[in-house]
């Protein structure tokens, strides 16, 4: 997320009364006030980039994808706990002090630290969501390649944002990868999305090209540069919004949907567990609530796009 930015006049009033309250009537010390004014800037800086000026605007919805989206970017979920609880803190002051104004962060649940069963799209709202860019565009045909290249290798967000032309390898049909800690790891790739990039990279990738370096980073911003995990996550999410996906869609919902459909298809764990880059097996065993015997009946690949 960016530095700090001005704030609309709503916001900002709404953050110095919140500020009075913390030190006059809590009576927190000032770190601790300066803490909440953190996390709360960083939350009113998304409600403006999704087109609202006043906190009040917010649904709780709006609410669970800033969460999502902190989780995304790679947040602890200790953290994403206290920005939930700073949220929830902003909205019960304003609650108190604005008659009639509805909580959308009352049914907010803190983040656990323990591992929950990732919330996977059907084969379907796969398909849906994939055809949703539009594709008569330049930003199209790059953002339906996205898509694809998401869910064909269920890439990490920021493992996308890196990718570098050379690092795919056509006659192998497969890619390099660099994940954490810049360990490479090689995943295949279906022809599906090895076509969406092929088109990108013949029609498209030069419109965005500009003076500045580029260093040979496959996917660009309307500014010639790099595309922020951010971006990312609005290209998704615009996409999940138009296909009327009644589901919470980020980019990790395409690597959890990329790797329970191996599953489903009855790929192996230690295979998955490759390419997925976990260090440890039991990271890729979330998946293995899935019925292996009835859903290999079902599916003749690994993979529905292969």
């Amino acid at each position: 997320m960016k530095d700090k930015a001005a704030l609309p006049k709503s916001m900002q009033k709404a953050l110095d009364s919140y500020r009075r309250f913390l030190r006059l009537e809590r009576g927190l010390a000032g770190n601790s006030v300066l803490s909440y004014l953190h996390d709360l800037q960083r939350y009113a800086e998304y409600l403006i980039s999704e087109q609202h000026s006043t906190f009040q605007e917010a649904k709780s919805e709006t609410i669970r994808n800033f969460l999502a989206l902190l989780h995304e970017l790679g947040m602890s979920s200790g953290s994403r706990a206290r920005y939930s609880s700073s949220i929830k803190s902003l909205y019960g002051f304003l609650c108190s002090v604005e008659e009639g104004l509805e909580n959308p962060a009352e049914l907010i649940e803190l983040p656990r630290g323990g591992r929950a069963l990732p919330e996977a799209l059907t084969i379907e709202q796969v398909n849906a969501l994939l055809e949703q860019p539009d594709t008569g565009t330049s930003a199209g045909v790059r953002d339906r390649s996205i898509l694809e290249t998401l869910y064909a290798c269920g890439l990490r967000v920021s493992e996308l944002c890196a990718l570098k032309q050379r690092d795919i390898l056509w006659d192998a049909e497969i890619i390099r990868v660099f994940g954490k800690g810049s360990k490479e790891r090689i995943v295949p790739i279906g022809h599906s999305a090895l076509e969406w990039i092929q088109r990108y990279q013949r029609d498209v990738r030069h419109l965005f090209v500009s003076q500045q370096a580029t260093d040979d980073v496959l996917y660009l911003n309307q500014r010639g540069g790099k595309l922020s995990r951010m971006s990312v996550w609005n290209i998704v999410h615009r996409s999940a919004v138009s296909a009327q996906l009644s589901v919470d869609v980020h980019p990790h919902t395409l690597r959890h949907s990329f790797a329970t459909h191996l599953i489903e298809g009855g790929a192996d764990l230690r295979a998955v567990q490759e390419m997925l880059g976990h260090a440890d097996i039991s990271t890729t065993q979330i998946y293995t609530h899935l019925d292996r015997a009835y859903i290999s009946a079902v599916h003749k690949t690994f993979h529905p796009r292969s």
